[in-house]
């Protein structure tokens, strides 16, 4: 992949997620399957100056309006905690909202989450991108 075309996933990732993305979108996506995929589907814009492939472009708002309906970032970060020591490792039920346990502070928690999310979806994007 050249330097060109990660520059290109990255801006496409922040213009999607970001700049495209209207609050209704955010604040229902993980609640109703519409604003999920209203939300995907106008995330997969900005890749269509990136790839010229029907397949990474399905894949990309695919598994984008998937992560982002069931707040998959969540369950991959609990995952990622459980090959701690014993004393860290928290049952699900106390860190279902960001995986991370409560008394980690809140603010910290949701971008931990956000950073995780962002770090998903731009993996699968590349991978997308590089080999479909």
């Amino acid at each position: 992949m050249t330097g060109a075309t990660a520059f290109g996933l990255l801006l496409a990732h922040l213009v999607g997620d970001y700049l495209i993305q209207s609050h209704w979108m955010a604040s229902e996506k993980t609640k109703h399957w519409w604003p999920a995929w209203a939300h995907a589907l106008t995330y997969g814009l900005p890749y269509l100056l990136v790839t010229r492939s029907p397949i990474a472009l399905a894949a990309i708002v695919i598994t984008h309006a998937l992560i982002d309906h069931y707040r998959l970032a969540r369950h991959v970060v609990w995952a990622k905690n459980l090959v701690a020591p014993k004393a860290y490792r928290k049952p699900w039920a106390e860190c279902s909202a960001t995986g991370y346990p409560g008394e980690a502070p809140a603010w910290l928690t949701v971008w931990l989450m956000i950073i995780a999310d962002n770090a998903i979806h731009l993996a699968i994007n590349a991978a997308a991108v590089m080999w479909l």
